[in-house]
């Protein structure tokens, strides 16, 4: 499956709660910072010892999967796509890698 096929179908799925694109986009931002809120907290039990990575593997993908959807309406409703996303943050990536900035902070790099 590729970004336009999953974006086709997660946009079938998507029935907003506000009919206010500000409130839209809340909601969604909200929605993915709650969803990797809890990839985190799946980690964190690795992390502590209670699981291995492979017996939270079915659990972390559910929550990944969500993040997905949740970024991928957000780009919808923000007139963005999936593939637009990661053409341009592959050119910002190979950009810094070339500058030789690819690590440390800031937007500026």
């Amino acid at each position: 499956m590729n970004f336009k096929e999953y974006e086709d179908i997660a946009r079938t799925t998507w029935n907003p709660p506000q009919r206010d694109p500000l409130l839209d986009i809340s909601y969604l931002a909200l929605g993915i910072m709650n969803e990797a809120g809890e990839v985190g907290g799946k980690i964190k039990k690795v992390v502590r010892g209670d699981y291995s990575l492979e017996e939270i593997q079915s659990a972390l993908h559910a929550e990944l999967g969500d993040v997905l959807w949740y970024l991928t309406i957000l780009a919808h409703v923000c007139n963005s796509s999936l593939e637009e996303i990661a053409r341009e943050n592959n050119i910002k990536l190979t950009s810094r890698k070339l500058r030789n900035v690819i690590q440390g902070e800031g937007d500026t790099r």
